[in-house]
């Protein structure tokens, strides 16, 4: 379903805009014009005033990028605020949210009032419309279980679409966004179904080791939403105290021979039967080949999650890429498995 949007609301747009307080891993870039439309009036004003032969990005609070230089042409930073209840039966509630509204805002909101299913999503850092993009995941659940649709608007005609959630073509943080249809939409909000009544998902280790004795009866959101919040701060480090990405590279997924091969040879081996294979822990893997709490330069893996990649202080995203590339050589050497990274390249 579309509809046109007509161009009625005005924009701030700010020229040669700093980006270092937008992305957390702290990179020095600027943008040649920075917009940050709050509604879909000025998103499509936005659009119908650029020039569409100049280059064309988008960003959220930047917690997935590594901006390689200075953005040129018109960089967007959607501030599309608000969450609402749009309708409910016996068993579940519907809820909307925009693009602009910080991903675990959105979350405690839902948790705050009982409903149940974003809880193990707790203080992911991003926007909402970063979410469905990656399809964003964490201890056992991905978004892509929750969402009902995702509302964007076409680059080229400003027109708004809204694609069913088996529409949108998502696969392990990827999606039809990131994907096939990347530089063709602009994600504008979502709407999530969410039980009224717990069905806590606590398979995931750390959680089933606290929950995992409780019937599902005794398992409420607001506990589990805790209880992630306690073992992601104990483990990862908060951008504003040291700048990193999150999660650096993708856990990667083998075929279960392959799987199987490599456990027999590192009985330790930490990996997850999946449908399609063998899914591999990459914090385990980065951890076995020394890097762990290593630095290189002004960057380094953490030291109390390998997964993830910390600027120390004063790197580019040369060092970035140098870091990556070198736990890369050596994970693929000892392992013959190949790491890819979650974070967007830009430009």
């Amino acid at each position: 379903m579309s509809e046109s949007v007509p161009p009625t609301h005005t924009f701030t747009q700010i020229d040669d805009a700093d980006l270092t307080g937008l992305n957390t891993l702290g990179l020095p870039a600027r943008a040649q014009r920075l917009a940050r439309p709050t509604t879909l009036d000025a998103l499509s004003q936005v659009l119908a005033e650029r020039n569409p032969a100049e280059p064309l990005f988008v960003i959220g609070e930047g917690s997935n990028l590594v901006i390689c230089s200075d953005l040129p042409g018109l960089t967007l930073s959607l501030a599309i605020d608000g969450m609402s209840l749009v309708k409910q039966d016996n068993t579940h509630v519907w809820v909307a949210a925009g693009a602009g509204v910080h991903w675990d805002d959105l979350v405690a909101w839902t948790v705050e009032q009982g409903w149940q299913g974003l809880e193990n999503l707790s203080l992911i850092p991003g926007t909402v419309g970063a979410a469905p993009f990656q399809n964003i995941g964490a201890y056992g659940v991905e978004l892509s279980q929750l969402l009902e649709q995702v509302t964007v608007m076409d680059v080229v005609t400003a027109q708004v679409t809204h694609f069913a959630g088996n529409e949108c073509e998502f696969a392990y943080r990827d999606s039809r966004f990131k994907s096939r249809d990347r530089g063709r939409y602009i994600i504008t909000g979502i709407e999530l179904r969410l039980n009224k009544m717990p069905q806590c998902n606590v398979s995931y280790g750390p959680l089933k080791a606290r929950f995992g004795h409780l019937s599902q009866a005794d398992i409420l959101p607001a506990a589990v939403r805790e209880h992630v919040i306690a073992v992601r701060q104990s483990k990862l480090p908060a951008p504003d105290v040291l700048a990193n990405a999150g999660s650096f590279f993708k856990n990667p997924v083998v075929t279960k021979e392959r799987g199987d091969a490599l456990k027999r040879r590192f009985a330790d081996l930490v990996a997850y039967t999946q449908p399609d294979g063998v899914k591999l822990a990459a914090g385990w893997l980065i951890e076995q080949v020394g890097w762990k709490g290593k630095r290189l330069g002004p960057v380094g893996m953490h030291s109390e999650q390998a997964l993830v990649l910390v600027n120390h202080g004063n790197a580019t995203s040369a060092d970035v890429i140098a870091l990556a590339e070198a736990v890369c050589a050596d994970v693929q050497e000892k392992f013959g498995v190949a790491l890819e990274q979650e974070p967007v390249l830009l430009p």
